[in-house]
């Protein structure tokens, strides 16, 4: 076979997406596209995965792997409902993309639910999750400015230490990693940020120009994080009484996650606006959502912001489906009874290794003692066995199983966690 030569390749490097038909590709030859031609910006654990179903998934070789990340939770209905998988191919036969220069017939019946199932007045649909932080800041900023009568360009955000909102310039401008930092400034003034679980350090950083506090009902990123009973409901106090705008990021704990539709509900904490995304997308598309009252979303005017593929239909017609299963099955539910069960079971892991286990729903995490093991070789461990989880700052593994994975599933996932972990604590 002849080896094409592509002009930006470096002497005596081939070119693997010509020089090889797909058949015959490993998985080290897609490992070594993706590093030859992709941003070295991620750090994948070595499985290369071409097909899903339900909580399974199977790379290129065939290997099955139980699925206990779920796309940090984009994938929370398992992969390819086959509800959401005809909704989608239905919808992308009729009609795709507009663009809001136009009404289409999903996006006002999507509008419809997400402001049934919120309690709230109004929401605005865009694509990621990003976008609908982005979305959340500029709203709570203009409803400072307009409404609350703070000074043009003086609005305040407060977010917690430990936060992941997202990773543009203005949302890493919140962050307390390091990492995500570095290199990326100079971040937009107006940004604070206060201990996790801290009402009372909410109230000593709200000021006169504060517009809103934008908060994590649980923290992923930062290891599964769940604060104290009756936190978000003292917040939602402290911002009522000081006139400030209480902003909950469901990205990740939202539409069940948790054991609640969303983790504000565990203190009966209703907020002034919901941030949506990830599982809002049936793991199929990406669909997110700012959904507010209507006392924060009468700062929009036409022209004041927006997006091209937000509020699409075909993505509008695939959310309304992930919507309808999440209902029909009971997911809900199931999250927080399936939770419970699981958090029982991994608390009984009864290994010296292990430093907590915690999490709501079916959103816990598995904390190690670093200075014995790393989570990284914990993940790594369990990839071998069929399992997928991912680490976080070296301490954490995640787990966040499809909120419809069956319990025999998850049985076996706790027995090769427990054997993984009796192998590192013997230095198998």
């Amino acid at each position: 076979m002849t080896t094409l030569t592509h002009p930006g390749l470096r002497s005596g490097q081939s070119d693997l997406s010509v020089a090889a038909p797909e058949a015959a590709r490993t998985a080290a030859d897609y490992v070594r596209l993706e590093r030859a031609y992709g941003a070295r910006n991620y750090d994948p654990l070595p499985a290369v995965l071409s097909r899903g179903e339900g909580s399974w998934v199977t790379d290129v070789e065939g290997r099955r792997y139980l699925d206990l990340m779920s796309a940090y939770s984009a994938v929370s209905f398992g992969h390819a409902h086959p509800k959401i998988v005809a909704a989608f191919t239905e919808q992308a036969h009729r009609l795709a993309v507009t663009s809001r220069a136009y009404y289409n017939d999903r996006l006002p019946l999507l509008l419809e639910r997400l402001t049934a199932i919120t309690g709230l007045d109004r929401a605005l649909p865009v694509n990621t999750g990003l976008e609908a932080v982005e979305t959340a800041i500029k709203a709570a900023r203009k409803w400072a400015h307009k409404v609350k009568g703070v000074a043009e360009g003086r609005a305040e955000i407060i977010a917690c230490r430990g936060n992941f909102h997202g990773r543009s310039i203005t949302i890493t401008g919140l962050s307390t990693e390091a990492q995500y930092r570095d290199g990326f400034g100079p971040y937009p003034p107006g940004l604070k940020t206060i201990p996790f679980d801290d009402p009372a350090a909410l109230e000593a950083a709200i000021g006169p120009d504060t517009a809103a506090f934008l908060v994590e009902p649980v923290q992923g990123e930062a290891g599964i994080v769940v604060p104290r009973d009756g936190y978000l409901a003292r917040c939602r106090e402290i911002c009522a009484r000081r006139r400030v705008l209480l902003i909950c990021d469901e990205v990740q704990t939202g539409l069940g996650r948790t054991g609640h539709l969303f983790g504000w509900q565990h203190d009966g904490a209703k907020p002034d606006g919901v941030i949506l995304g990830k599982a809002l997308g049936g793991g199929m598309m990406p669909v997110s959502a700012f959904v507010a009252t209507d006392d924060v979303m009468q700062v929009f005017h036409p022209g004041d912001h927006g997006s091209t593929f937000g509020g699409n239909p075909l993505g509008a017609a695939v959310a309304l489906a992930a919507l309808e299963v999440l209902e029909d099955e009971r997911l809900v539910s199931r999250s927080r009874e399936l939770g419970a069960w699981l958090l029982d079971q991994l608390r009984a892991l009864d290994s010296t290794l292990v430093v907590d286990v915690r999490g709501r729903g079916l959103f816990l995490g598995i904390e190690v003692d670093p200075k014995r093991v790393t989570a990284r070789q914990v993940v790594d461990r369990l990839l071998a066995r069929g399992i997928l989880s991912k680490d976080t700052h070296g301490t954490v593994i995640r787990i966040a199983p499809p909120l419809n994975v069956p319990r025999e599933a998850l049985s076996w996932a706790v027995g090769e966690i427990r054997d993984v972990l009796r192998e590192a604590e013997t230095g198998r």
